[in-house]
């Protein structure tokens, strides 16, 4: 090698150093415009309430465009046994069901064989004319007649007054054996329990309130009678199945028993397991629950689903795709933007936030008072689980955990700015 070739391959080798030197400390760090070493925060802070015992586990999940950026286990599946919490765990994921049951709806109209316009009636005859428990103050109510006739629309958008047997009425729900949203104890289908609901006076008049309750099981319902299948038949294959999703079911096969987490509540300063195989708490199912050894006969679209992270994350994924993943469309994209959009006009909600079809929406940022992105949609279970998508940061994000009751545990709101605070590009 000549003096001049050295000279020259010295200087490529100090050029090249030198823009090295100059790029920044977490470039090798940057996953999809979000650093890795700021999202490790979320790993300190989860293992923080696992330590002081204020949950037993947890997975979170996190997936932009398209990737998985984050996806962790913490804890412990069963404390008990101190089998460790894994990534595939299954959960019980409560009115996350809403979403899957929702869309299994738009994919009826889709198919031309309902409009979410139509009156419930016109395919559960009993709902046709339904009645109200109207207060009259003097501690107890008059039954009324419906103003109209509820729809589905009114039901995806919880505005058609049933609740889940709280309001005035509560004694007669209570009497019916009707009251809270739990179903796998049930040795009956859906559409017997759905049947009886509508037998009893609502909390408010349809279009009037956003009240939440058995909305989604009657939904349910409906798909079994316009599709002619059972609903977790319709929902395999034509939601599951094509995305894949084979840990998302209503009852846990007997063979992955040891993968769904254990339930555990918050009433002091630490988890206690909950009732096994569970009971009613103030009108909440705080316990095992029957989704392992139950009738397994009611599938309950409100809140009944098993699921897991990445199964949880695939179906989001869908619905950030405008309805199709990996070449499998579930929906089309302009239902993907009705079900997103605000469905309640000026009817009371939460700060910033409106519903949609199946879904809670951001509308307003500074009112909403958290990092978010106008257009975010989400919603969470009664097991203390949450998600949210973010169209404009192409953001996926599922926290899955088992705690009910939760107390004032507010981890799913510090994961929500670990997340934000992590975005770099």
């Amino acid at each position: 090698m000549t003096i001049t070739h050295l000279v020259k391959r010295t200087r490529y080798i100090f050029v090249f150093l030198l823009f090295s030197l100059s790029l920044p400390s977490a470039y090798a760090q940057i996953n999809q415009g979000m650093s890795i070493e700021r999202l490790s925060r979320i790993d300190g802070v989860m293992q923080g309430y696992v330590d002081n015992e204020k949950i037993g586990g947890a997975v979170v999940y996190i997936a932009r465009n398209g990737m998985p950026v984050y996806h962790k286990a913490f804890g412990m599946r069963d404390t008990a046994s101190k089998d460790p919490m894994k990534r595939d765990n299954m959960f019980r994921i409560a009115s996350q069901s809403k979403a899957i049951t929702s869309v299994g709806i738009m994919i009826l109209q889709e198919q031309g064989k309902l409009l979410i316009g139509d009156a419930v009636g016109k395919y559960l005859p009993e709902y046709m004319e339904t009645t109200v428990a109207a207060d009259d103050g003097k501690g107890g109510y008059t039954v009324v007649p419906a103003k109209r006739k509820i729809t589905i629309r009114d039901l995806l958008t919880h505005t058609a007054g049933i609740s889940y047997g709280t309001g005035p009425g509560e004694a007669a729900w209570k009497k019916a054996g009707i009251y809270g949203w739990y179903f796998a104890d049930r040795d009956e289908p859906i559409r017997e329990t759905v049947r009886r609901i509508a037998s009893l006076p609502q909390a408010a008049q349809p279009g009037e309130q956003f009240v939440y309750g058995y909305n989604t099981d009657i939904l349910g319902a409906v798909i079994e009678v316009v599709s002619g299948q059972s609903l977790d038949q319709f929902i395999k294959e034509n939601i599951l199945d094509p995305l894949h999703m084979h840990d998302t079911v209503f009852y846990v096969p007997k063979e992955k028993a040891n993968r769904l987490a254990t339930v555990y509540s918050l009433k002091g300063d630490k988890i206690n397991l909950a009732d096994n195989p569970g009971q009613m708490d103030g009108g909440r199912h705080v316990g095992q629950g029957h989704y392992v050894t139950g009738p397994r006969k009611s599938f309950s679209g409100g809140a009944g689903l098993i699921s897991t992270t990445h199964d949880y994350g695939t179906f989001l994924q869908m619905m950030l795709n405008g309805g199709e993943l990996n070449g499998a469309r579930i929906i089309s994209r302009k239902t993907v933007e009705l079900m997103t959009k605000n469905h309640i006009g000026d009817i009371e909600f939460g700060a910033g936030r409106k519903f949609g079809l199946g879904f809670e929406i951001v509308m307003d940022m500074g009112a909403f008072g958290q990092p978010s992105s106008e257009g975010n949609f989400g919603w969470g279970g009664a097991y203390h689980s949450t998600y949210w998508v973010d169209p404009k940061e192409k953001i996926v994000f599922v926290y899955l955990t088992q705690l009910i009751p939760a107390g004032d545990m507010n981890e799913s709101d510090k994961l929500r700015a670990l997340i934000y605070q992590a975005i770099v590009d």
